[in-house]
């Protein structure tokens, strides 16, 4: 035959079960809602002689074989995985800390099915009536079917006669076409798909990686264990069959049986913290398991519900050089997973007899596999007890990212499981910082002028043409899958750093990846540069280089982790694009996620948020964006924070395309992973230490932001669990009950925001009734519906996530408030409320006329340009939300008509929502812009003086004082704190406000430009004051920081005692943010030179 494969398909045989949870299949019903103990229950027949898992007198272990992947002292294995036995302590049984299981009690027994014999002959009746199979072969054929394939009861019992007759002639006929085939390749392929069952047989020989066919495995995962139906949920049974197919002497492929089941709970919606095994479990896991294998199963999910990562354990099989491998984690949380374990222990010579995917109604998935040596394979590889050790060790590093982009390297075994995710980590890596636009462009931003609008709208083209069409990611991949001898010589330097083991571990146990020689920097730039054809190939691999000289730290190597972290040092970047340096950069990459972590000072906070993609385009244009869009929100936290102690950063995680469900698992993989490089490792096996180049303490200080308000809880009591001493300040904007200060809920944002828009009514004599205000960020968010609520002006357009709402006459503000207080968008407004000149257009609206007659096409696009059409129906613009740069270079000149704005007041409540050129464009144009890093401060005020008032509690007092009790009653404390911290936002917003205004109106520098020199003038002061002589002066800094700190925690705990308790790094930040920041106010952001001498003479005075 001419196809190289045959694949028999048949139709669906199996309906969906009923309402009464019955399952009926082809005329057979079989009852599974009835009670758990009417199962027959599985008598041990060891029962009697004590417990199932024994425990021998240790032996040594077994050490490296001369062939296999030489190991060095700079070159060892990772420490051990989690098991749930408390390894390494405890009876290392068989020297390699193994329980052991007898072979009778081992895993699964079907219920027995009386009525096989029977069956049986009803099958080859149907098969003889059919006509399909010669007479004389249609015994040989069903005793095979039922007997050799290791096929147990419960199929037999669920399928119909009509169903098995039809599996066994679509056999019989793969056999017959692989017979036929030109290269006699003996082949055998069946698939069959249910809603809620499937079965797969395939030909496979035992510790292959099928690299091409059917993938069946990716297939019956990618469909039932982690596919989009969050309810419905899959069980599956796979064996080998005992022998091999085909008559040839040296054949060596067996079939393979997938089975796929529905699972039936006894209680679909268990706790996420119950465990007990009669009430998350399958029905038909029950009915089957042996009394061990739950117990195995119950003690394994114990620990699993307590983690995040994977947990794995280990036993041999007595008298048997089989190993039963269970791994437990929560369900969703790594997809690709089970086809990814098998490329994992088939490159280590293994292979299974049976496998067994069990689902919990906790959440909480279970993989039980049965290991032995790969017999047949020619290569040699290591001894069972070695391989298995390894396997157990990389599953944490399969587990985070069970499938990248160089997987089919690995499953050919040409590379490892380390060297590929290596690999892909670069690779993303690459894709951010391989663009820059080099010395060329340099050279012509020396030569334009940058004051000409057209020179710089020339340069702003071209930096976005130069930064998405020189490598694209799937260039950057095709040149490292290109060459994989260097990727595993770039791996060896970067193990030969950050590969490093726990106490007590034998090192030479088994090395982690083949032997190759640790080269130099200098060696690996010169190998390079031999190996690669062409420039553009040198510059993808020599980014690996600068990948590894960069990386401080990594959990790379260490046992649970769920996400893989790296410490970075940013001193890569060049300067012409980031001209201000970076203090600190994570990069976190999962299964679900890419995402960074940056930072400008040792002390700063700032958001965390999720970007999510609505398309593969929308996904490759913020995959482009991300570090970009990263940094820059971190410079305007930096900007905006300069009345507060904490430096600017920001954290932004960009959810994978076909990821867009898994917001909270990438957030709780990015925060723990996180965690793993700021926590001192304590507990051996489990987070083992870490190669820390960067030699110092760090502590983040985080918040909620897009798409992370409701996960802020969960992150505080996370960092609480793993012991870091700082949790009550890890986070803020968490809940009351922890001690947060909600800033949705109290409109800290809005009320800085706020503070601007008034001062410009203040200033120009407005009357804020007739001011018409064109607002995006709906009455669904939390700045959009606070501006709404504390608003006075006349709303004139909305524009929210769907779609545009206008009214001429003015937008009816009793409808508003009730969208604003139920957090809801446009979409919900009571239409009848609108004038006749009024209308809305929702993102789906297609050819929708405007009472102006004007039509629309395309609801999607009108929402997305709304704010740049000349409407003449806004005096003032707020934007409270959309995507950075909605408004650049060249769509700002949409609102300049004549060379005078059409929009005379713009307050940028959202960050970035303008580019600085445009905010210019615009005040050249004669608009007043007071933009993002001076209006929207109010958030970044209230979270550090949150972080200060769990700085200076101690826990007790934290407590009692800032935790909302049990039934959400707040202490009096927290009111009266919340208040000051009101108070204290209005001020600083003022202040700045006034400076601003006074300065522009004294020099004529726009106020954008002003908005950022007053934020280097205070953030360089403040540092320079952390480092001088007045910081030393006892009297000075008590003085300075009685007036910094809020009187209220001064009063309840003292000024000495917080000076105890608060580190001295943020106390000294506290006294050079304040001082500096009331200097410039007073001052100006060019002071004269002996402006300080008085504003400090002045301070002297009242300490005498």
């Amino acid at each position: 035959m001419a196809d190289a494969t045959l694949v028999v398909q048949q139709l669906p045989l199996l309906r969906s079960p009923s309402a009464a949870c019955k399952r009926r299949i082809s005329g057979l019903t079989i009852k599974t809602n009835f009670a758990v103990d009417s199962f027959p229950e599985y008598v041990d027949p060891f029962e009697s002689s004590g417990d199932t898992m024994t425990d021998t007198l240790s032996l040594p272990a077994n050490k490296m074989v001369d062939h296999l992947r030489g190991a060095t002292e700079a070159r060892h294995p990772s420490p051990q995985p989690t098991h749930v036995s408390s390894y390494p302590s405890g009876p290392r049984v068989n020297g390699n800390g193994h329980k052991v299981l007898r072979s009778a009690t081992v895993g699964y027994v079907a219920p027995e099915f009386h009525g096989k014999p029977d069956q049986m002959k009803q099958v080859r009746a149907h098969i003889s009536k059919c006509g399909w199979i010669p007479e004389e072969l249609i015994d040989a054929q069903t005793v095979w079917f039922y007997n050799e394939l290791g096929i147990d009861d419960v199929y037999f019992q669920l399928e119909s006669v009509e169903a098995i007759a039809n599996h066994i002639t679509s056999l019989y006929a793969a056999k017959v076409a692989a017979f036929s085939r030109e290269d006699k390749r003996e082949e055998i392929r069946l698939d069959m798909e249910a809603s809620d069952h499937a079965i797969y047989i395939d030909t496979s020989e035992p510790g292959k990686s099928a690299v091409g066919g059917p993938q069946y495995e990716q297939r019956l995962e990618a469909k039932y264990l982690d596919g989009n139906d969050t309810i419905n949920r899959f069980r599956v049974e796979t064996f080998r069959s005992p022998g091999v197919l085909g008559q040839k002497p040296d054949s060596k492929a067996a079939l393979r049986c997938y089975f796929v089941y529905q699972c039936q709970f006894v209680e679909p919606n268990a706790d996420p913290n119950e465990t007990r095994m009669e009430v998350i479990s399958d029905r038909m896991f029950l009915a089957k398991a042996t009394k061990n294998t739950k117990q195995i199963y119950q003690e394994i999910i114990e620990v699993a519900v307590r983690r995040n990562g994977p947990v794995i354990e280990v036993y041999d099989i007595e008298d048997s050089r089989e190993k039963r491998l269970v791994v437990a984690f929560r369900s969703r949380t790594a997809r690709g997973i089970f086809s990814a374990l098998s490329d994992l222990y088939h490159y280590y010579g293994v292979t299974s007899s049976r496998k067994y995917v069990e689902q919990f109604s906790n959440g909480i998935t279970v993989m039980s596999i049965y290991l032995r040596p790969a017999v047949n394979l020619d290569e040699k590889h290591p001894p069972i007890e070695e391989s298995i050790h390894q396997i157990t060790k990389e599953i944490s590093l399969l587990y985070c990212i069970p499938h990248t982009k160089l997987h089919h390297l690995f499953a050919s075994g040409e590379l490892s499981l380390q060297e590929t995710t290596y690999a892909h980590c670069v690779w993303v890596f690459v894709q951010h910082f391989l663009n820059r636009l080099g010395s060329e462009y340099a050279s012509l931003v020396a030569a334009l002028d940058p004051k000409n609008n057209a020179h710089v709208e020339i340069l702003s083209k071209m930096k976005k043409r130069l930064r998405t069409e020189t490598f694209t990611p799937d260039y950057i991949l095709e040149i490292i899958t290109s060459y994989p001898g260097l990727v595993r010589a770039l791996y060896a330097s970067f193990a030969s750093v950050h590969l490093k083991v726990g106490p007590g571990f034998d090192r030479h146990f088994i090395a982690p990846t083949p032997a190759d020689e640790v080269l130099s920097d200098a060696k690996l730039k010169d190998k390079i540069t031999k190996d690669v054809s062409n420039e553009h190939e040198e510059m993808v691999m020599t980014a690996f280089r600068v990948f590894n000289n960069a990386v401080l730290k990594t959990n790379y190597f260490t046992p649970t982790k769920v996400a893989l972290s790296f410490r970075l040092d940013p001193a890569f970047l060049p300067e012409i694009e980031y001209p201000t340096r970076l203090y600190g950069m994570f990069l976190v990459i999962s299964s679900e996620s890419r995402g960074f972590h940056l930072r400008f000072k040792d002390i700063a906070r700032g958001g965390i948020r999720i970007v999510k993609s609505r398309s593969k385009e929308a996904y490759s244009i913020n995959a482009r964006n991300l570090f970009d869009e990263n940094y820059g929100l971190a410079s305007t936290q930096q900007r905006k924070n300069k009345d507060i102690p904490e430096g600017g950063s920001k954290g932004v995680i960009l959810l994978d395309p076909k990821q867009q469900d898994k917001a909270k698992e990438a957030f709780e993989k990015y925060i723990d992973s996180i965690l793993d490089l700021l926590l001192p490792a304590q507990t051996p096996g489990i987070k083992n230490p870490i190669v820390d180049l960067y030699g110092k303490e760090e502590i983040l200080f985080l918040g909620p932001d897009e798409n992370t308000a409701d996960l802020v809880d969960w992150a505080t009591e996370h960092a609480r669990s793993r012991g870091a001493p700082w949790w009550k300040s890890f986070f803020t904007g968490k809940s009351p009950k922890l001690g947060g200060i909600p800033h949705d809920h109290y409109g800290m944002t809005t009320l800085s925001v706020r503070e601007y828009v008034k001062g410009i009514y203040r200033k120009l004599n407005l009357d804020p009734s007739t001011v018409r205000k064109m607002q995006t960020g709906g009455p669904d968010g939390d700045l959009g519906s606070n501006e709404i609520l504390l608003s006075n002006e006349k709303y004139t357009s909305i524009v929210d996530g769907s779609g545009v709402l206008v009214d001429p006459s003015g937008i009816d503000k009793e409808e508003l408030y009730r969208l604003a207080k139920s957090r809801v968008m446009i979409s919900h407004f009571d239409m009848s409320k609108l004038s006749k000149d009024g209308y809305r257009v929702l993102v789906e609206d297609v050819n929708i006329t405007l009472p102006t007659g004007e039509i629309v096409n395309n609801g999607t696009q009108f929402r997305n340009t709304y704010h740049l059409r000349d409407t003449g129906l806004t005096d003032v613009f707020v934007p409270c939300g959309g995507r950075p740069e909605s408004i650049d270079l060249m769509s700002v000149n949409k609102l300049i008509k004549d060379g005078k704005a059409t929009i005379p007041y713009v307050v940028e409540g959202a960050n970035l929502f303008l580019t600085q050129d445009a905010k210019l464009r615009l005040e050249a144009a004669g608009c007043v812009v007071y933009k993002d890093a001076s209006a929207n401060k109010g958030g970044v005020t209230s979270s550090s003086l949150e972080v200060l008032a769990s700085l200076s509690f101690d826990e007790e007092g934290f407590v009692t004082h800032m935790c909302h009790d049990a039934r959400g009653n707040a202490p009096e404390f927290y009111k009266a704190y919340v208040k000051s911290v009101q108070n204290k936002i209005q001020d600083n917003a003022r202040l700045e406000f006034e400076a601003i205004w006074r300065e522009h109106e004294q020099t004529g520098i726009p106020r954008s430009i002003l908005s950022d020199k007053l934020s280097v003038a205070i953030t360089t002061l403040d540092e320079e004051l952390q480092r001088s002589e007045l910081w030393e002066n006892e009297r000075v800094r008590k003085s300075v920081l009685a007036d910094a700190l809020p009187n209220l925690l001064i009063e309840k705990i003292g000024l000495d005692t917080i000076i105890e308790r608060v580190p001295d790094s943020y106390l000294r930040a506290i006294f050079g943010s304040y001082l500096a920041s009331r200097f410039v106010y007073e001052f100006g952001s060019a002071p004269s030179q002996f402006a300080f001498y008085d504003f400090m003479s002045k301070r002297m005075t009242n300490i005498q």
